[in-house]
Protein backbone atom coordinates (compact mmCIF):
# COMPACT_ATOMS: atom_id res chain seq x y z
CA UNK A 1 0.00 0.00 0.00
CA UNK A 2 1.33 3.79 -0.70
CA UNK A 3 1.10 6.70 0.93
CA UNK A 4 -1.38 7.84 -2.14
CA UNK A 5 -3.89 5.01 -1.24
CA UNK A 6 -4.91 6.99 2.21
CA UNK A 7 -3.09 10.27 2.88
CA UNK A 8 -5.79 12.77 1.64
CA UNK A 9 -3.46 15.48 -0.18
CA UNK A 10 -5.89 18.90 1.49
CA UNK A 11 -5.45 17.47 4.90
CA UNK A 12 -1.16 17.41 4.88
CA UNK A 13 -0.69 20.04 7.73
CA UNK A 14 3.43 21.55 7.48
CA UNK A 15 2.64 23.54 11.05
CA UNK A 16 0.24 22.60 13.60
CA UNK A 17 -1.05 24.60 15.74
CA UNK A 18 -1.76 22.12 18.91
CA UNK A 19 0.70 21.66 21.78
CA UNK A 20 -1.05 18.63 23.20
CA UNK A 21 -1.73 15.27 21.71
CA UNK A 22 -5.36 15.90 22.03
CA UNK A 23 -4.83 19.11 19.98
CA UNK A 24 -2.88 17.41 17.22
CA UNK A 25 -5.24 14.64 16.97
CA UNK A 26 -8.27 17.11 16.85
CA UNK A 27 -6.20 19.75 14.56
CA UNK A 28 -5.34 16.78 11.69
CA UNK A 29 -9.08 15.03 12.29
CA UNK A 30 -10.41 18.69 11.54
CA UNK A 31 -8.01 18.67 8.73
CA UNK A 32 -9.76 15.76 7.39
CA UNK A 33 -13.49 17.02 8.05
CA UNK A 34 -12.11 20.61 6.13
CA UNK A 35 -10.83 18.19 3.02
CA UNK A 36 -14.24 16.19 2.45
CA UNK A 37 -13.04 13.04 3.74
CA UNK A 38 -14.80 12.67 6.80
CA UNK A 39 -18.44 14.33 7.83
CA UNK A 40 -18.51 17.12 10.80
CA UNK A 41 -21.21 14.76 12.29
CA UNK A 42 -18.34 11.80 13.11
CA UNK A 43 -16.19 14.45 13.79
CA UNK A 44 -16.19 14.47 17.52
CA UNK A 45 -16.90 10.49 17.65
CA UNK A 46 -13.94 9.75 15.45
CA UNK A 47 -11.76 11.70 18.00
CA UNK A 48 -13.50 10.19 20.96
CA UNK A 49 -12.18 6.64 18.95
CA UNK A 50 -9.08 7.83 18.38
CA UNK A 51 -8.44 9.02 22.07
CA UNK A 52 -9.61 5.62 23.36
CA UNK A 53 -7.04 3.98 21.30
CA UNK A 54 -4.70 6.18 22.62
CA UNK A 55 -5.67 5.10 26.09
CA UNK A 56 -4.59 1.13 25.43
CA UNK A 57 -1.03 2.54 24.76
CA UNK A 58 0.31 5.73 23.42
CA UNK A 59 0.62 5.18 19.15
CA UNK A 60 3.73 7.45 19.42
CA UNK A 61 6.13 5.18 18.50
CA UNK A 62 9.77 6.61 19.27
CA UNK A 63 12.07 8.68 17.23
CA UNK A 64 9.65 11.39 17.02
CA UNK A 65 7.02 9.62 15.17
CA UNK A 66 3.18 8.80 16.39
CA UNK A 67 0.32 7.35 14.36
CA UNK A 68 -2.57 7.99 15.91
CA UNK A 69 -5.39 5.62 14.51
CA UNK A 70 -8.58 3.78 14.61
CA UNK A 71 -11.47 1.97 13.02
CA UNK A 72 -14.94 3.67 12.70
CA UNK A 73 -17.67 2.89 10.67
CA UNK A 74 -18.11 6.50 9.40
CA UNK A 75 -15.56 5.45 6.51
CA UNK A 76 -16.12 3.57 3.73
CA UNK A 77 -12.39 3.76 2.68
CA UNK A 78 -9.24 4.41 4.26
CA UNK A 79 -7.96 7.84 4.92
CA UNK A 80 -5.55 9.91 6.78
CA UNK A 81 -3.12 12.44 6.64
CA UNK A 82 0.00 13.48 7.95
CA UNK A 83 0.99 16.51 10.00
CA UNK A 84 4.84 18.21 11.48
CA UNK A 85 5.25 19.68 14.92
CA UNK A 86 7.94 22.21 14.53
CA UNK A 87 8.22 22.57 18.40
CA UNK A 88 7.40 18.30 19.26
CA UNK A 89 4.58 17.91 21.59
CA UNK A 90 4.38 15.37 24.62
CA UNK A 91 2.27 12.48 23.41
CA UNK A 92 3.44 9.61 25.96
CA UNK A 93 5.80 8.25 23.92
CA UNK A 94 7.21 4.84 23.90
CA UNK A 95 11.01 6.16 24.56
CA UNK A 96 9.55 9.70 26.38
CA UNK A 97 11.02 12.19 23.65
CA UNK A 98 8.64 14.71 22.07
CA UNK A 99 6.52 13.97 19.04
CA UNK A 100 7.31 15.88 15.35
CA UNK A 101 6.19 13.80 12.86
CA UNK A 102 2.05 12.68 13.05
CA UNK A 103 0.57 9.77 10.47
CA UNK A 104 -3.34 9.63 11.50
CA UNK A 105 -5.14 6.83 9.88
CA UNK A 106 -9.28 6.32 10.37
CA UNK A 107 -10.27 3.16 8.66
CA UNK A 108 -13.60 1.47 8.10
CA UNK A 109 -13.84 -1.30 10.48
CA UNK A 110 -14.36 -4.15 7.76
CA UNK A 111 -11.11 -3.67 6.33
CA UNK A 112 -8.53 -4.59 8.79
CA UNK A 113 -6.14 -5.39 6.03
CA UNK A 114 -6.31 -2.03 4.36
CA UNK A 115 -5.58 -0.72 7.57
CA UNK A 116 -2.65 -3.23 8.55
CA UNK A 117 -0.88 -2.36 5.39
CA UNK A 118 -1.21 1.58 5.67
CA UNK A 119 0.68 1.04 9.34
CA UNK A 120 2.95 -1.41 7.64
CA UNK A 121 3.83 1.23 5.23
CA UNK A 122 4.87 3.91 7.27
CA UNK A 123 6.56 1.67 9.73
CA UNK A 124 9.06 0.76 7.20
CA UNK A 125 9.22 4.29 5.55
CA UNK A 126 9.50 5.33 9.02
CA UNK A 127 12.84 3.54 9.95
CA UNK A 128 14.97 5.51 7.27
CA UNK A 129 16.56 8.58 9.16
CA UNK A 130 16.63 10.78 6.11
CA UNK A 131 12.80 10.32 5.33
CA UNK A 132 12.09 11.80 8.71
CA UNK A 133 14.85 14.12 8.65
CA UNK A 134 13.37 15.45 4.81
CA UNK A 135 9.37 14.66 6.48
CA UNK A 136 10.57 17.28 9.85
CA UNK A 137 12.16 20.11 7.76
CA UNK A 138 9.35 20.58 5.19
CA UNK A 139 7.98 23.91 4.91
CA UNK A 140 4.84 23.80 3.53
CA UNK A 141 2.02 20.89 2.54
CA UNK A 142 3.39 20.05 -0.90
CA UNK A 143 6.95 19.41 0.50
CA UNK A 144 5.67 16.73 2.18
CA UNK A 145 3.13 15.71 -0.87
CA UNK A 146 6.48 15.59 -2.78
CA UNK A 147 8.55 12.96 -0.25
CA UNK A 148 5.37 10.88 -0.03
CA UNK A 149 5.39 10.17 -3.40
CA UNK A 150 9.21 10.05 -3.99
CA UNK A 151 8.70 7.31 -1.28
CA UNK A 152 5.65 5.89 -3.00
CA UNK A 153 7.86 5.55 -6.44
CA UNK A 154 11.16 4.69 -5.04
CA UNK A 155 10.62 2.55 -1.82
CA UNK A 156 12.57 4.63 0.88
CA UNK A 157 14.16 7.98 0.24
CA UNK A 158 17.93 8.55 0.67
Amino acid sequence: MKFSDFVTLDAIRSHVDATTKDGVIREMVQALVAAGRISVDDMEGIIKAIMKREDLGSTGIGRGVAVPHTKHPSVNRLVGTVAVSQQGINFDSLDGEPVHLFFLLVSPPDRPGDHLRALENISRQLRDDAFCRLLKAAKTPEDIQHLLEEADSHGIVS
